[in-house]
Order: C-alpha cells, then structure tokens, then sequence
C-alpha cells in the first residue's frame, strides 16, 4: 500500500509568513551584497531588517504553522545521514516541508545573517570602530552567506528534479505540488 505521501499531489506547506520572510530576507541579502554601498545608513537598516526577520522565523519556527516548525524538519543525525544513504541510493524519501540537508541549509543561512547583523552593529560601537578585523569576520561572513544562498538555490533546483516537486512554485504559494 502506498504512503499518503505518495497518494497526495499538492499540499499547502508554506504559510504567508515563511514565504514572505524568505522573499524580504532574499531581497535584503541581495540588495546589501549587490547594490547597497557598505556601512551606508540604508545598507545598515538593510541588515538589521534581515536579522529582524530571522529573530521573527525563530520564534515563528516554534509557535507557526506545522511545516513552518522546528519540530517537523529539525535535521538530527540520524535523520541526515537516512536522507544522504536515500539520495545516494536512488530512493529520497519525500518530504513535504524541508529535507533533512535544506534544514540543515536554512539554520546555517539564518545563523550567517544573524552573524552578519552581530558583527554589523558592532562596528558602529565605540569600542570596535575602525577594527579591521571585525570589518574583514564581517565580509567573510558576507561572502560565505552569498556562497551558500547560491548553493541553496542550486540545490532547490535539483531536489525538485529528484523529488519532482515544483519547490519555486511552493515558495510563491505555499502550495507544494508533486509531477
């Protein structure tokens, strides 16, 4: 008999929240790594709206909707390395909201921004201004952070091939669709 993960071809999986933090959090990355001129008063707010959002997907990732919480996707070892050993052998388990490694992406990519928006602040303070250092933590985890949302979009991309989900779709409607 087969699951009702495989009977069922659509279902709503990302609330209004999550998909508009995801898009403003994608808009203020973007815009402070590409456009905004570094330590502006704009590309500042920029940052501080970015890791406003991600301290909001925090708390919602523990009061939100089912696929929004922690609970539902948290990537624990053993759910890692069952996911990793179905996508070496040919047989990934369907996951309606995020795999064990796009769980394991999104923390990372929220922990970055998080990072960011820390090391940020902090050079606006008295006490590190002008630290060349904390300039260059800062642009490190700025450019790990856009590595990474590459890689995030480059997997997104080839999960919903292996999983024949349409995954862009899902985020602009929150309706995830299986073909």
């Amino acid at each position: 008999m087969k699951s009702s993960a495989t009977l069922e071809a659509s279902r709503p999986v990302w609330d209004l929240f999550v998909r508009v933090f995801h898009w403003t959090l994608v808009v203020c990355v973007l815009l402070n790594s590409f456009v905004l001129d570094d330590g502006e008063t704009i590309h500042q707010w920029a940052g501080y709206l970015a890791a406003a959002l991600v301290l909001a997907r925090v708390v919602w990732g523990f009061i939100g909707s089912r696929h929004a919480r922690f609970t539902d996707f948290f990537p624990t070892p053993g759910r890692i390395v069952r996911h990793v050993r179905g996508l070496w052998s040919g047989h990934a388990e369907f996951h309606w909201g995020h795999n064990p490694l796009g769980a394991l992406m999104m923390l990372a990519l929220m922990g970055l921004v998080l990072a960011l928006g820390v090391t940020g602040w902090m050079q606006g303070l008295d006490a590190y201004w002008g630290e060349e250092w904390l300039q260059e933590l800062h642009e490190v985890i700025g450019e790990t952070l856009i590595i990474l949302v590459g890689l995030h979009a480059v997997a997104a991309l080839l999960m919903g091939r292996i999983e024949r989900a349409r995954l862009l779709k899902a985020m602009v409607t929150g309706v995830k669709e299986r073909y």
